[in-house]
């Protein structure tokens, strides 16, 4: 297909020339990711196919895009999903009163306004799918679909034409069609099952938490300031906390402003009393700081040792 040759063309202009040098660029960008992730991403880029990125809330889905927008030195498209996004916020609509403007002119010239005038190019308000696949773009953009399983299931059909051919048909235009396609990064937080027939169209990957050791060197590479003991000593205390029986459980967004909010507070290592006055960065409901204040805080103080 015409757009994975253009997707090729333009991933060997850029950094993304193999895995090996795309994991590197990523690392420059201080995102430590899995070979497994970094694979998919080659890939999506590769052929042509948009990524889906499952996973927990704060694991890192939506910073793929947003790094990857710098790694390939481009414009990023992103579109929030939510409950009710329909055509009118996600694709395009008219505008209304620009349109009412020309039919007041016209008609204040005696002239008839013919209705095929007012639904053309010059009316149309695009919005972010319609951006992404704009003639107009020097470079293929990134476009990010956040949170699609906030969204509700009838606009995932919205999105099939644009995910199969890069395209979208307006009935009164016609169809309109990318010249470069662009690098298309789905998230969701599996809130809801997503149909199989948006899947099919993209390459899928899941992102876990991570492991102890990678959860470090991402601490140590995002937050300036924080000392190797106080480092090993936040994430090992998250990792615990994960375990606990909580309604949410902390991603590694709450990890990065835990350890920035302790080192905001000149903390070169964990007390209690600290992680009491600061559950709250890393925990966001009342009923899982009552659960895990006072004793649990303690007994995960004591496994992790605060002296090594």
């Amino acid at each position: 297909m015409a757009h994975n040759t253009m997707s090729r063309e333009f991933a060997r202009q850029s950094p993304v020339e193999s895995i090996d040098s795309l994991q590197r660029a990523l690392r420059e960008k201080k995102y430590i990711a899995d070979r497994g992730l970094v694979t998919s991403i080659y890939l999506a880029i590769r052929l042509g196919k948009p990524l889906f990125l499952e996973g927990e809330a704060g694991v890192g889905k939506t910073e793929v895009a947003k790094v990857l927008t710098e790694i390939l030195d481009t414009s990023l498209i992103r579109l929030q999903c939510y409950e009710g996004l329909d055509i009118n916020q996600a694709v395009y609509e008219w505008n209304y009163s620009r349109q009412m403007l020309h039919i007041r002119l016209h008609e204040a010239r005696g002239e008839k306004v013919d209705e095929a005038d007012l639904f053309g190019p010059d009316f149309l308000l695009s919005r972010p799918l319609l951006q992404a696949i704009d003639h107009r773009w020097k470079k293929s953009p990134v476009l990010l679909v956040d949170e699609i399983d906030r969204s509700d299931e009838e606009f995932e059909a919205f999105l099939l034409e644009l995910l199969s051919d890069f395209q979208i048909t307006i009935p009164e235009i016609g169809t309109i069609k990318a010249d470069r396609p662009p690098v298309v990064v789905i998230t969701s937080n599996r809130t809801r099952e997503i149909h199989d027939a948006l899947k099919r169209r993209c390459l899928y990957y899941w992102i876990d938490y991570p492991t102890l050791e990678k959860e470090q060197e991402i601490v140590r590479a995002k937050v300036n300031g924080a000392s190797e003991q106080l480092s090993r000593q936040v994430t090992a205390f998250v990792q615990e906390l994960r375990r606990a029986d909580l309604y949410k459980s902390p991603g590694v967004a709450e990890t990065l402003d835990w350890a920035e909010a302790l080192v905001a507070l000149d903390q070169e290592v964990l007390s209690k009393e600290i992680v009491a006055d600061t559950l709250g960065v890393i925990l966001k409901y009342q009923d899982d700081i009552e659960k895990v204040a006072g004793k649990t805080v303690e007994s995960i103080l004591d496994r992790i040792g605060l002296d090594k």
